[in-house]
């Protein structure tokens, strides 16, 4: 069962969604145009954001890649020249990293993940910013993981990018709040969907186990014995941004069924 909708009067609103061609940065995009919220999505799928530039042709789609500054420089050129600004951002994008020991992963592998999912972050915040304090208001979330509140072994590059968009969110939210600026965190769960299949299969390699006995181990791990949806995550952001969550700030909220512990070897 998914969460019932959120109603958030969003009407222009101008709002960036990382990564918002598929899985849950789509599932957020769609929330927030159904509010009447003006959206731009980036990612770095061409198929994915082709597919969305036709079933939501009203919603701006942009090739970038958020780890490469240039990119994200481009992208913020495009929702000045699209929105004339922004009041909502999303950090969605994010990779799952490699999954083994850490003795065993490379360090171009350790940079990727953090790149993407740090400095992503990082670069997108760090341009909506000057015009977000510009208008005394604001709204960022950033996308942790429950692997931010717990350890995660065998997965501790992914684990360590979600400590850091953490602690990015709490002294950011310090920083903006005499701005008018809200920063918040969503710490997901395990997501139905490819991109859970895909690290699921990752581990199952990695542990030299079936991709049956890791999906079980991850279902266990939640008091609600039960995996998240996207909408599930969405509905937290739409409550987030909305006038409900007006006073919600420098937070990190579990979207997990209660997650006790973390799965591994």
């Amino acid at each position: 069962m998914t969460a019932g909708p959120i109603t958030a009067n969003l009407s222009d609103k101008r709002i960036l969604v990382t990564a918002g061609a598929s899985g849950i940065g789509r599932a957020i995009a769609f929330a927030f145009r159904q509010q009447g919220g003006r959206v731009v999505v980036c990612d770095v799928d061409q198929g994915a954001l082709d597919t969305l530039a036709d079933e939501a042709p009203d919603i701006g789609a942009v090739k970038a890649d958020v780890a490469d500054p240039d990119a994200v420089a481009g992208l913020f050129e495009y929702l000045g020249d699209h929105l004339g600004g922004i009041d909502v951002l999303v950090n969605n994008a994010g990779i799952a990293g490699p999954a083994g020991f850490l003795e065993d992963l490379s360090p171009d592998e350790w940079r990727r993940c953090l790149s993407v999912n740090v400095d992503g972050a990082f670069l997108c915040a760090r341009q909506a910013l000057p015009w977000m304090k510009a208008q005394g208001a604001g709204s960022i979330i950033n996308l942790a993981s429950n692997a931010g509140i717990l350890g995660f072994p065998m997965r501790s590059p992914y684990a360590a990018s979600k400590w850091a968009i953490v602690g990015l969110t709490k002294s950011l939210a310090m920083e903006a709040g005499p701005f008018g600026i809200r920063v918040n965190a969503i710490a997901p769960g395990s997501v139905e969907g490819d991109r859970l299949e895909r690290v699921i299969e990752a581990e199952a390699e990695a542990r030299n186990l079936s991709a049956e006995a890791i999906r079980e181990d991850y279902y266990r791990t939640s008091s609600l014995r039960t995996f998240v949806t996207a909408d599930d995550v969405a509905a937290v952001v739409l409550f987030l941004v909305s006038d409900a969550g007006a006073k919600i700030s420098g937070q990190v909220i579990p979207v997990d069924g209660h997650t006790e512990t973390l799965g591994g070897p």
